[in-house]
């Protein structure tokens, strides 16, 4: 199937276990694929034919802002909730929630989560 991809959204945000996360906040970074047909769009060249990645980046970013999750997995979920309920062509999201800055004592490039769900039911 064809995808939609956003690679590298970087979003402060204030999500953790740990209360100073939730007070402080830190950059999270989301990698967001969109599985829909692309065939309309790839012939018309109209944009009301796909679903506009500028569209699925707001709502991923509002998600990351308007709650405050304990775990990743939490607000990567909601994130792939609302796509689905936003965009109703979208069939599969595969993301990865990354934390670059997690409070730990360790030499790491990010910590995160990747979750696939397909529209109706997890994977």
């Amino acid at each position: 199937m064809d995808k939609i991809v956003i690679k590298g959204l970087k979003i402060f945000a204030y999500h953790g276990v740990n209360p100073e996360e939730k007070v402080d906040g830190q950059n999270f970074v989301l990698d967001i694929t969109a599985y829909r047909p692309l065939k309309d769009s790839c012939l018309s060249d109209d944009i009301e034919d796909t679903v506009s990645y500028a569209k699925i980046i707001k709502t991923a970013v509002r998600v990351m802002k308007e709650s405050k999750y304990d775990l990743l997995e939490r607000a990567a979920h909601r994130v792939v909730e609302q796509i689905f309920l936003d965009f109703e062509s979208i069939q599969k999201i595969d993301i990865c929630l990354k934390k670059p800055e997690a409070p730990i004592k360790a030499d790491f490039d990010y910590v995160g989560v990747e979750l696939s769900r397909s529209r109706g039911g997890f994977e």
